[in-house]
């Protein structure tokens, strides 16, 4: 079961593990939005977005000790409606692109820093910030 919401796709896993760590769908969106990190997520072909909660100064360097992490994965959007697809001849050109939305795979609070893993490729960087 999926669920739809701005463009964003949440999978029932994701729901659970909001619910779970006190997470609301527009916090999501919002570490996916301006993430502090970008990295390869555990999962193929996933990308894992990171915020920091509570940020202080510390002699002059920035800390936390919790952070929001997000896995998603870019997925092609599909047709809303079944006269859209039979109509293929007037298809917009947004649809002969194929519109991409995110897939929300799961989202959780990781106490402490996490440390660094494989950072993301500039080809999908690029992708991404084509997106926004």
């Amino acid at each position: 079961m999926l669920r739809l919401a701005l463009g964003h796709i949440f999978t029932q896993h994701a729901l659970f593990k909001m619910q779970q760590y006190g997470l609301s769908e527009q916090r999501v969106r919002r570490v996916i939005r301006a993430p502090q990190r970008l990295e390869e997520g555990i999962v193929k072909n996933t990308i894992a977005v990171m915020q920091p909660v509570s940020e202080k100064r510390v002699d002059g360097k920035m800390v936390w000790k919790q952070e929001i992490w997000v896995m998603y994965i870019l997925a092609k959007h599909k047709a809303q409606s079944a006269k859209r697809e039979q109509n293929t001849n007037k298809a917009s050109k947004t649809d002969k692109i194929g519109l991409r939305q995110l897939k929300i795979i799961s989202a959780w609070r990781y106490p402490g820093v996490s440390p660094k893993r494989n950072p993301i490729p500039e080809e999908i960087l690029r992708e991404l910030a084509s997106l926004r």
